[in-house]
């Protein structure tokens, strides 16, 4: 399996973030709208990722967007909750909507 800059960038950085570095694990998918990493870590380490209010979850992405401008590539970054996770539906529901807004705007 090829690694791409954007995908071993990101695993990089999660893994100098988290607890448990063997867990996370990047997958990369190219579609209409560019390229789609998504990302699982370990359910002890979400709150490490996402950080308050989304801070940190909101700086990974913009650094992907400048790995991405870099590579001429518009790179999103999807971040599974772990089964057993502790953020509840509606505030999941509410951040996938803050982040579509914020993605509008950054089209």
């Amino acid at each position: 399996m090829e690694k791409f800059r954007d995908q071993e960038f990101l695993e990089y950085l999660v893994k100098s973030l988290v607890d448990n570095p063997d867990d996370v694990a990047v997958e990369r998918k190219i579609d209409e709208m560019g390229v789609l990493l998504t990302l699982k870590v370990n359910k002890a380490d979400m709150g490490q990722i996402v950080g308050r209010q989304g801070s940190t979850a909101k700086a990974i992405r913009s650094l992907l967007r400048i790995v991405g401008m870099k590579n001429n590539a518009r790179v999103n970054l999807k971040i599974l909750e772990p089964e057993g996770s502790t953020m509840s539906s509606s505030r999941a529901d509410s951040s996938r909507v803050d982040q579509a807004v914020e993605d509008i705007k950054n089209l």
